[in-house]
């Protein structure tokens, strides 16, 4: 049986796709059991322009597949891309009645009896794990043509819908095959039609989650049960995909990545062991599953980055969840990430149906004091209501159409809009399309929480430091004066709907905070107008990358070259200690009086992210003549008058040399020769 397995449609310029797993394990055991199968990516056919978006899309979708001339199409269908799946397949039945269609995935897992009452065009469902169940039901209908006793099956018998027992979960994942990225195009061709700087490959390191967590159907969909490949499948399987696929960038899908801490250990031995942890990758953590020893371990064995569910800030919200933080460990945990060269994506969720204002600015006071530890990525978002979950099951019937939370865009394909066909399907049945729509919450209107969970993130990752004293200093609501500046930005740009740009903040922030201060006459908080000039310059800075240095200069001729500033790195002085100010902000403590104690601060720009260096008196004034006129001798003769009390001229001179050669390491000032070319000497090498 000839069987196309089809990724629907799905473009958001902002992610970049990656070949579908999934499908990619299907198409490796259909291929093993003798079925002719390919895969079909109509997302890649997006980026690349082979399908193009408009009117049109479904049906030039439905004309790709029916050129593979299938028996049998199986569609992958998850949160935004059901309606595609739905209209894609009415459209191949309009074409060829005899084509067998089924679908599977998370969403479709638990509504499959409505999917099949409500669009007959679909043979079946496939519920749950689809390894073992598919290839049975592709080889029952080469047979005998239906679906009986295959387990994990929902269809169609005679004009009636026939639900199959579940089917028992793997048991020993390794029995998977290893997925052929042969079956899809290669990754460079996935790296260049998303415009991403390298190749990415998406490994399965285990499923299922332990947890019960009111908004994640992970769990239910595994049944509370978690099972890991074997660690020397996982590693050959990174060896193969970098080795013969080019993989330069490893994604690691598990939830629980972190939950045995043995498996990591082991797992970061091996990886280090085969030299593969010069390719970085990602995985996915919950804080109180990580330690210090243990992130310094994944970072010696490559990890890049990772991502936290902090969810949410308000210990009410956390028990109606049902998870559990440990407040005291958080800060800490995202501060330890940070200091080891990882990047944590942090996500916040707000909107929950029983939360109040004040459990929605705690939550977002909660990202700001995450966002003053370090670099890291605040992602805000409503709650996406999705099918099998506990808010589903218990607030089905509240659903309104109102905002669209993060995991139900991609479909918008008219001129940035959705087609008027697939708004009509997603309106007319809350239950299937559950993901696209909203939850009233008690606290907040939805147009305010979709503001927020827009723009407040900008704020968290820019500005943390200046908005948070100003939280505090104005004792105001979180929520309340991010409304308060998004519109008198809104107004100031002359824009009809409130909304926030990188721009903004830099250009706006400042004097928001200067009227706020002086119309509620505040008194102290003089540091809150410093604070805003450091993070806007550090903000400036982090889009800066220093040249490599060049050093060339002989070391013998050190006092023959003048020092000059890196054109990337800049001096500012400010009138009160901003770093101890950061330090107290980061252990929990915000203050509104700070004594003037004037710091010099060095921001450079490296690859690995923004480093600020504090100098002292003698440092500031040993930079400010470092502007590529003046030799390290004549620097060290000018300060000698005011800093080499007590020394003799060639310790001090020696003194300075060592500075700047320091300052050079660093890439604050780089080399200006100042000897002749007749003088130079060369090299014998």
């Amino acid at each position: 049986m000839k069987t196309v397995l089809v990724f629907p449609p799905f473009h958001l310029q902002s992610l970049y796709n990656l070949p579908p797993l999934g499908l990619l394990n299907l198409a490796t055991i259909l291929r093993e059991a003798g079925h002719e199968v390919s895969v079909l990516d109509l997302v890649l056919a997006m980026r690349t322009g082979e399908l193009s978006s408009g009117a049109s899309l479904y049906r030039d979708a439905a004309r790709m597949i029916l050129d593979r001339e299938p028996d049998l199409v199986a569609f992958s269908a998850q949160c935004a891309t059901t309606p595609a799946v739905i209209r894609i397949a009415e459209l191949l039945n309009k074409s060829r009645t005899e084509v067998r269609i089924v679908a599977g995935g998370h969403d479709v897992s638990f509504v499959a009896e409505r999917i099949l009452e409500r669009f007959p065009w679909f043979d079946a469902i496939v519920r749950g794990e689809g390894e073992a169940t598919f290839p049975e039901l592709v080889s029952a209908y080469d047979l005998h043509g239906n679906a009986d006793r295959i387990n994990g099956v929902s269809w169609r018998s005679a004009g009636r819908i026939v639900r199959n027992p579940d089917r028992e979960l793997i048991r020993n994942l390794d029995d998977i095959p290893v997925p052929d990225y042969g079956l899809v195009p290669p990754l460079d061709a996935y790296r260049s039609a998303c415009g991403i700087p390298r190749s990415i490959a998406i490994l399965e390191v285990g499923r299922g989650c332990p947890h019960g967590c009111i908004y994640c159907s992970e769990s239910v969909m595994w049944r509370r049960k978690t099972r890991t490949f074997s660690i020397s499948r996982i590693v050959d399987e990174m060896r193969v995909l970098r080795d013969d696929f080019g993989a330069e960038c490893f994604l690691l899908a598990y939830d629980q990545f972190t939950a045995d801490r043995r498996f990591v250990e082991k797992f970061c031995q091996a990886v280090t062991d085969e030299g593969l942890n010069s390719t970085p990758w990602y995985c996915i953590s919950r804080l109180d599953s990580v330690d210090l020893p243990l992130l310094r371990t994944m970072r010696e064995a490559g990890c890049e980055s990772m991502c936290y569910g902090i969810d949410s800030g308000s210990e009410r919200t956390l028990r109606f969840i049902g998870k559990r933080i440990d407040r005291g460990i958080l800060y800490r945990r995202v501060r330890e990430t940070t200091d080891e060269g990882m990047v944590p994506t942090l996500s916040f969720v707000i909107g929950f149906p029983e939360e109040e204002r004040r459990d929605i600015d705690e939550t977002l006071e909660l990202a700001l004091k995450c966002g003053i530890q370090g670099n890291c990525n605040p992602l805000i978002q409503l709650p996406t209501v999705l099918p099998g979950t506990g808010l589903h099951q218990r607030y089905a019937g509240r659903l309104v159409r109102s905002a669209d939370t993060y995991f139900s865009l991609g479909l918008e394909f008219d001129n940035g809009r959705r087609l008027s066909g697939d708004i009509e399907l997603i309106e007319s049945d809350p239950v299937v399309f559950s993901s696209f729509h909203n939850l009233p919450c008690p606290g907040m209107p939805l147009d305010e929480l979709d503001r927020i969970a827009g723009y407040f993130a900008l704020v968290a990752n820019m500005f943390p430091k200046t908005f948070l004293l100003l939280v505090h200093a104005l004792r105001s609501s979180v929520s309340s004066l991010f409304g308060s500046f998004i519109s008198q930005v809104s107004v100031l740009e002359g824009r009809e709907t409130p909304s926030l740009v990188p721009d903004d903040l830099q250009q706006h922030l400042a004097s928001f905070a200067d009227q706020a201060l002086a119309e509620a006459e505040i008194q102290g908080w003089e540091h809150i107008p410093e604070m805003c000039r450091y993070e806007k310059l550090a903000c400036r800075m982090t889009g800066c990358r220093l040249p490599q240095a060049t050093a060339t200069a002989r070391i013998s001729h050190l006092a023959e070259w003048k020092p000059q500033q890196s054109g990337l790195a800049v001096v500012e002085e400010f009138r009160c200690n901003i770093p101890a100010i950061i330090e107290d902000m980061k252990n929990g403590m915000i203050c509104g009086r700070y004594a003037d104690q004037p710091a010099t601060l060095v921001f450079v720009s490296r690859q690995s992210g923004l480093e600020v260096v504090e100098v002292n008196d003698f440092g500031r004034d040993l930079l400010t003549r470092c502007n590529g006129s003046a030799t390290v001798e004549g620097i060290a003769t000018e300060l000698y008058d005011i800093y080499g009390s007590g020394m003799n001229t060639d310790d001090f001179r020696q003194e300075c040399r060592e500075a700047i050669q320091s300052l050079e390491s660093m890439e604050i000032v780089q080399r200006v020769t100042a000897t002749p070319p007749e003088r130079k000497e060369v090299s014998s090498c």
